[in-house]
């Protein structure tokens, strides 16, 4: 299915490119136009969506596991909006974005930097409860949503002091936005979303006895608490990278795990890829829709799964809650 969009989502756009020629396109053939349209304009949008929504998938999928909780997903930990601050901050203290700079080093990398850095100071407040409090799951779902109230007050309140150019360049940054990665920042999401689903492919049979309970996992021999924060670690620090690239891209990472998990069961080392598979699945998917539905007007893909998402999730709780 992933292959399926991705080749879809290449070969559809404002200049429609048949399959023949694409494949000549991605191996170097075919016309220069049809190059251009594939290696410039789509191919670094489309694998930016692929690594986007794997890597919101299995972070979620991770959250969800290591604090044994159906809500637990990188927006309900208050990372994303915590990246979001972080930008906004940015945006407001050195004008990028609003036309007030210059182009360059800063204009390219300051934002997703303050938006990086927002993102793990959350995720450094979760995790010092976790190491010196003993948090319990519970504890860090109602941690996180806390801070994600806190930075959503502190984004109003530097949007409220802003100026008019500067609010538009906030609430832009803040709209998900696969489009603005290039190719240095694919190839750094695509190594990390990879190596990070690869390390909770390797732990899948910890998580595996995680998931038989707290007692039961100790009993074992097994050191929990290690395993819970280095879990949430690499989970937030891949939302948090993603966030300061893309921009808040929401539901993608709540839905994912929980449609592998009514497909084929919740066996970790098994969930973690699949839900990598239909995360990037789905934002490819959401993505091409996003820039095709109102063509030639290209829509922010974090209000189209916020749209899809939202409705989606309700009914996965609603007819299939057993499965979890």
């Amino acid at each position: 299915m992933l292959v399926v969009t991705v080749l879809l989502a290449l070969a559809i756009g404002s200049v429609q490119v048949p399959l023949a020629d694409l494949l000549a396109a991605l191996v170097g053939g075919g016309t220069e136009l049809h190059r251009n349209i594939v290696w410039r304009n789509r191919l670094p949008r489309v694998l930016a969506a692929v690594a986007a929504g794997g890597g919101l998938a299995v972070a979620g999928a991770a959250m969800q596991t290591v604090l044994r909780n159906p809500l637990g997903a990188p927006y309900t930990l208050g990372i994303s909006q915590a990246a979001a601050f972080g930008a906004a901050l940015a945006i407001l203290l050195t004008g990028v974005g609003t036309g007030a700079t210059a182009g360059g080093f800063l204009a390219t990398s300051l934002t997703p930097i303050a938006a990086f850095l927002a993102g793990m100071v959350s995720t450094g407040v979760i995790l010092l409860l976790v190491t010196y409090r003993r948090a319990t799951p519970e504890t860090m779902i109602l941690t996180g949503v806390a801070l994600g109230s806190l930075f959503q007050a502190g984004l109003t309140l530097l949007q409220y002091f802003a100026s008019d150019t500067e609010v538009a360049a906030i609430v832009y940054w803040t709209f998900g936005d696969v489009g603005r990665v290039g190719w240095p920042k694919v190839l750094v999401l695509l190594a990390v979303v990879l190596a990070a689903t690869a390390y909770f492919v390797h732990h899948g049979w910890d998580y595996d006895v995680l998931d038989a309970g707290t007692d039961t996992a100790k009993s074992l021999g097994m050191n929990v608490e290690s395993l819970r924060i280095r879990g949430m670690a690499v989970a937030s620090l891949v939302t948090a990278l993603i966030v300061s690239f893309v921009g808040i891209i929401g539901f993608v990472g709540l839905v994912a795990p929980h449609i592998v998990r009514m497909v084929i069961g919740g066996t970790e080392r098994y969930l973690m890829p699949a839900s990598a598979l239909v995360g990037a699945t789905l934002l490819v998917a959401a993505d091409t829709v996003a820039r095709t539905v109102l063509a030639p007007v290209v829509l922010p893909v974090g209000i189209l799964t916020s749209f899809i998402g939202a409705p989606l999730f309700i009914y996965l709780v609603v007819e299939g809650r057993d499965y979890w």
